[in-house]
């Protein structure tokens, strides 16, 4: 440890390795010579991707290209390295003769994870490799903690959820997964932009959540003394703008939800909401297969969508089928219109469990989920959903059981919900209380009353359609990824050792 130059703890965490320390030394043996080794703007001229394809044209070129050094060869008086850029990877050939003594020097004492710029000549190995042969080369970024051990191979997945930029270096395919989500969310948004839909942003913190039955998270606001929510949904919201006049509005954003992790759940998650005056919700079925069907093809190229060992169809129509009678089918049992006891008692012969006080939707509901999720591999609708869990949602006209809701499934997921939205004043005041007295009995994911919500439907609000887009998991679904934590860049994780 002697030979190392001193470093405090300011420099390093208590982490700090050999490795470390002679690369400060190095970085501080660039600086002594009067050079930066964190450098500033560099001219790019080309991406290695560019170099390689368009070789051709570029043979016996000057480029310029900057990036990551991922490996160094060394040959006595000439040096392969590979640099890795946002594009792909390319093969550096630096001679002695070229650079001369002190250049070449200094690039032999670059270390792998370097970010270097690089100007050069475009040629062939005589071992057939597109290569660029090193002019002159710029330090931009020393690297002072070494790559981790077999970082070429970096398998351990915990880790490369935990240290994302790590995941990106080793597997530069994983950038491919979040290119397809920059192009989903785009396609999405150029599809209802092109239907007359206008973006909007609603707030994130509000004072009572709404929108959805979930847990919320809940923080504090100093300066006013107040409670605050981070949003579930933006439901509430943006149908005040339909009461204002704004007819057609959607909104991609963060919702935040205090529920359990799994491979389909994640606290923050992004959410597409659309809402659409005078419109119900058979027409916003129709708009939702259209939306999918249209990003799928801006993803993949198709509307069929391989995942796993199946391939997905997303090409519309859809099937569209009540609750109710999937639940018929799968199990011999019509729930429709039994009292909250019978059908209490017929879940449990089916050996599915139920709070002691499910109303009959409730039972209906869970028996569906349970029995029936399972069998929705192709991408179809689930339509009618029983009163007791649509608290927003507008009663169908001839069962007031039930409500004109829908929810999408592929892959036995629940990928989209929408329904004609409520715009009855008292009936949404009494599911409201009726949510409120829930949420007294015990029952944390109950709706909050919102008077100001109620207020604005009291004004008229027109009749609508709604619909809820998960952009996690249709990303999974178009990525054939099966874990949510594979299409977020920065997903949450339990504490280390917990």
């Amino acid at each position: 440890m002697d030979d190392h130059p001193h470093v405090g703890d300011a420099w390093f965490g208590e982490d700090v390795t050999d490795q470390m320390l002679v690369r400060l030394g190095k970085m501080k043996e660039w600086r002594k010579r009067g050079k930066e080794p964190y450098g500033g703007r560099y001219t790019v001229s080309h991406e290695s991707a560019e170099i390689i394809e368009g070789f051709t044209e570029l043979e016996g070129s000057q480029v310029s290209l900057a990036g990551r050094l991922l490996a160094v060869r060394g040959h006595g008086k000439a040096i392969f390295a590979d640099l890795q850029d946002s594009s792909g990877r390319i093969q550096l050939y630096a001679r002695l003769d070229s650079l001369g003594d002190e250049l070449f020097e200094d690039f032999r004492r670059l270390d792998i994870g370097d970010i270097i710029g690089v100007r050069g000549l475009v040629f062939r190995t005589r071992r057939g490799e597109i290569s660029v042969e090193v002019e002159s080369f710029e330090l931009l970024a020393k690297a002072l903690r070494p790559l981790p051990e077999k970082w070429h191979g970096l398998k351990d997945v915990e880790l490369r959820y935990r240290m994302r930029y790590l995941d990106l270096i080793a597997n530069p395919e994983v950038k491919e997964v979040f290119v397809a989500r920059s192009v989903a969310i785009q396609s999405m948004r150029e599809f209802l932009m092109a239907r007359g839909f206008l973006e909007v942003e609603t707030p994130v913190l509000s004072s009572i959540p709404g929108g959805a039955n979930a847990r919320p998270f809940q923080t504090y606001h100093n300066a006013l003394d107040m409670h605050l929510y981070l949003r579930i949904a933006p439901e509430l919201y943006l149908k005040r703008l339909l009461v204002g006049g704004i007819n057609r509005v959607f909104e991609i954003g963060k919702n935040f939800r205090n529920e359990g992790i799994s491979t389909r759940h994640n606290p923050e998650f992004t959410a597409m909401e659309a809402y659409w005056a005078y419109a119900d919700f058979e027409d916003m079925m129709a708009l939702t297969e259209e939306l999918v069907a249209h990003v799928a093809v801006a993803v993949t190229g198709s509307t069929r969508v391989p995942f796993g060992a199946v391939i997905l169809d997303f090409t519309p129509p859809w099937p569209r089928t009540p609750m109710a009678e999937l639940v018929k089918q799968q199990t011999g049992v019509d729930f429709l219109g039994m009292d909250d006891r019978t059908a209490r008692a017929e879940a449990k012969k089916l050996g599915v469990e139920v709070p002691p006080t499910a109303r009959t939707g409730e039972v209906l509901n869970t028996v569906f989920e349970e029995r029936v999720e399972s069998i929705l591999v192709q991408p179809s609708f689930v339509t009618h959903h029983p009163v007791e869990v649509s608290p927003l949602a507008k009663r169908n006209a001839k069962n007031p059981q039930l409500t004109d809701r829908f929810e999408a499934y592929a892959n036995c997921w629940e990928i989209a919900n929408g329904f004609s939205e409520l715009n009855d004043p008292v009936d949404q005041r009494e599911r409201m209380e009726e949510q409120m007295r829930a949420r007294e009995q015990g029952d944390e994911e109950a709706q909050f009353l919102d008077e100001d919500f109620l207020r604005a439907l009291e004004y008229g609000m027109p009749p609508a359609a709604g619909l809820g887009i998960g952009l996690d998991r249709l990303v999974m679904l178009l990525t054939n990824s099966f874990s949510i934590r594979d299409v977020l860049l920065f997903p949450h994780l339990r504490p280390r050792g917990k």
